[in-house]
């Protein structure tokens, strides 16, 4: 249990520094190249780990399984984290971490919308409070920096799409969350290279300046690519994008879903503080209430998963008591018959 809890603290620590190391690197790099790079470094960290999953269960990859991870690609490289790599461009880091941390809220509306799973009652309190806490930290009318904020939480909603596509393809693919997450980063970073060859074209960088899509145009893949800025693309690259997941994973494996999920309810709490210790970024009273609120959202949700998986263990225990004592209960019956039988043969 140690292991897992380390394992917690480190994921926990990667992701929250995510937002800091990204804004940091925005200066140098494109925030679509960089998008490239990361999650095409993730997915290399990760394939050792995806490929011994692969190995153990005697699986192989086909085409239906590469069709779903170019969809899942699509969605959360190419879709939620460009998204979220242009809103860390043109606001706070603080802010955007914390509503990004939003997704899982999403995801429950998207796994009821689609996968008409139902949501219990601390689901659906976590939902409310949540919501809440977004305003407060939106607040409507005060809005400072609106792009930004569409631009953020559009991401977390996709992300919250690309958790339920992924969770129901791994489903019936039978892929575990790793090798899910490893070949969709594969797959996300190809299709960006595509997307970056494709607006260099020409034309293509014509048309897209003449709209004002200037950051779109001429997409560069190795620019600043070097030894300048070597650390960082390493910690970017190694330690959050592809550490993060793997360190994540590890504790999913050590522990139950929901512990490895603290991760993620941490986030929104650590990661400001990290920005204002490290960027300098003013946290406003607004946003302090709002993390607030949303942490304890996180807690219900957290609170409620672990009487989920509690009640369901013990109904899991309770049946197969159930079963063993209907076995026996047949044993015994047919031992009795068989001595019934015996006895008249006698």
């Amino acid at each position: 249990m140690k292991k897992a809890y380390l394992y917690i603290a480190i994921s926990t620590l990667m992701f929250s520094s995510m937002e800091i190391a990204l804004k940091m690197a925005g200066s140098a790099f494109n925030p679509i190249q960089l998008n490239l790079i990361r999650f095409f470094i993730g997915a290399v960290v990760l394939l050792p780990f995806a490929l011994s999953a692969l190995k153990q269960t005697g699986r192989k990859l086909g085409g239906a399984d590469w069709r779903l991870f170019a969809l899942t690609g699509l969605v959360c490289v190419i879709v939620s984290m460009s998204l979220y790599q242009l809103a860390i461009t043109v606001d706070q880091a603080s802010t955007v971490a914390v509503l990004f941390s939003c997704n899982p809220v999403f995801a429950l509306l998207f796994s009821y919308l689609i996968l008409h799973e139902r949501l219990g009652r601390s689901n659906l309190i976590s939902v409310v409070i949540s919501v809440i806490g977004l305003l407060i930290i939106v607040n409507p009318a005060h809005l400072t920096n609106g792009l930004g904020l569409v631009l953020a939480i559009a991401s977390a909603i996709t992300f919250g799409l690309y958790s339920i596509v992924s969770r129901y393809g791994s489903v019936k693919r039978g892929l575990n969350g790793l090798t899910m997450t490893c070949f969709t980063f594969f797959a996300g970073a190809f299709e960006l290279l595509i997307i970056a060859l494709i607006t260099k074209i020409p034309a293509v960088a014509s048309g897209l300046r003449t709209i004002g899509l200037r950051q779109f145009a001429a997409i560069p893949v190795l620019t600043n690519v070097n030894m300048t800025y070597f650390w960082l693309l390493f910690f970017i690259g190694v330690c959050v994008t592809g550490g993060g997941f793997a360190f994540y994973f590890l504790a999913m494996e050590q522990t139950d879903v929901s512990t490895a999920s603290l991760v993620f309810f941490i986030k929104p709490g650590l990661a400001p503080i990290l920005a204002a210790l490290i960027l300098h970024e003013k946290i406003l009273p607004t946003t302090i209430v709002g993390i607030v609120v949303i942490l304890i959202g996180s807690v219900v949700t957290f609170v409620g998963n672990r009487f989920k998986e509690r009640d369901s263990t013990m109904g899991k225990e309770a049946k197969a008591a159930a079963e063993a004592e209907i076995k026996a209960s047949v044993r015994e019956q047919m031992a009795t018959h068989s001595n019934a039988i015996s006895e008249q043969e006698d």
